[in-house]
């Protein structure tokens, strides 16, 4: 028996990164997966966001684990798009037992200088649609009379300010306040809900033009290497690593949402190799 075996999670941003990995390993452990994914670009993001290439991969992946998914091209910003997503994957799957509110995007400016279309879009996806997503999901938990765990995924960026990124720093804040306010209005149906705060993970989202700017915009062009930008990264965190990998996230995930943590609720868990006591 795996550790969520018969459960259906939802999983948003699960085309790539940490969403198709969470998807990945909830299935290992015996869940069913319903996934949403933009598979489309943001006009503010920086770098290349997710494809319907790259949702189909996700699904052969969780197919080749013998488990069932629902995907869905779904923008988390769209109240509707993802109700219609989440009512499908039940109706098909009979249940929910299980939210990863993944979902996000990250962009650069100081706060004089981000416009308003960066707020905009970073607050619109990281914190409303993260309420979206659970907005979406809470009747479907209550129906099945038994609790269930919600995951938001906030960052290192939602318990510490740092500079170049206000607005998803105030994103990932209010991440932490929906949270802990879902934890108490939702506790009398046994429905747990804590957040999980990563530091730099090995995904897409760090890895381009882009974010190797932002952390080594003093060099050449042909000097911003994974490895030299690396170096960068992991003078951010206390363990001598440059970033975690996604799978360390999903571990967490996994956690909030097996019988392992089944009277945790209410928490903010870094998984931060150290950089927030740094």
């Amino acid at each position: 028996m795996g550790r969520v075996e018969g459960k259906v999670a939802f999983v948003t941003g699960a085309a790539r990164g940490q969403g198709r990995s969470h998807a990945l390993r909830l299935a290992q452990e015996g869940a069913d997966i319903i996934a949403v994914d933009i598979e489309d670009q943001i006009d503010s993001v920086p770098y290349p966001m997710s494809t319907p290439a790259d949702m189909e991969e996700t699904v052969r992946q969780v197919e080749a684990l013998d488990r069932r998914i629902v995907a869905t091209r779904a923008d988390v910003r769209d109240y509707e798009a993802v109700q219609a997503a989440v009512d499908d994957g039940v109706a098909q799957l009979g249940r929910l037992d299980i939210v990863a509110a993944n979902a996000g995007i990250f962009s650069f400016g100081s706060m004089e200088e981000l416009t308003e279309e960066q707020w905009g879009d970073m607050l619109d996806t990281n914190l409303t649609g993260v309420w979206h997503a659970v907005k979406a999901a809470v009747p479907h938990l209550k129906a099945g009379g038994k609790g269930g765990s919600i995951v938001l995924t906030s960052s290192t960026a939602g318990l510490m300010a740092i500079p170049n990124i206000g607005h998803y720093v105030a994103a990932k804040h209010g991440v932490v306040g929906l949270m802990r306010t879902l934890a108490l209005e939702l506790a009398p149906d046994f429905i747990r809900v804590n957040s999980v705060h990563p530091t730099s993970v090995d995904t897409d989202m760090i890895h381009n033009d882009a974010t190797y700017a932002l952390f080594a915009g003093d060099l050449p062009l042909a000097e911003r290497t994974r490895d030299v930008v690396g170096e960068r990264f992991q003078t951010l965190n206390a363990l001598p690593i440059k970033w975690v990998d996604p799978v360390d996230i999903s571990n967490a995930v996994l956690w909030f949402a097996s019988d392992e943590a089944r009277y945790v609720t209410g928490v903010t868990l870094p998984v931060d190799a150290g950089s927030l006591i740094k």
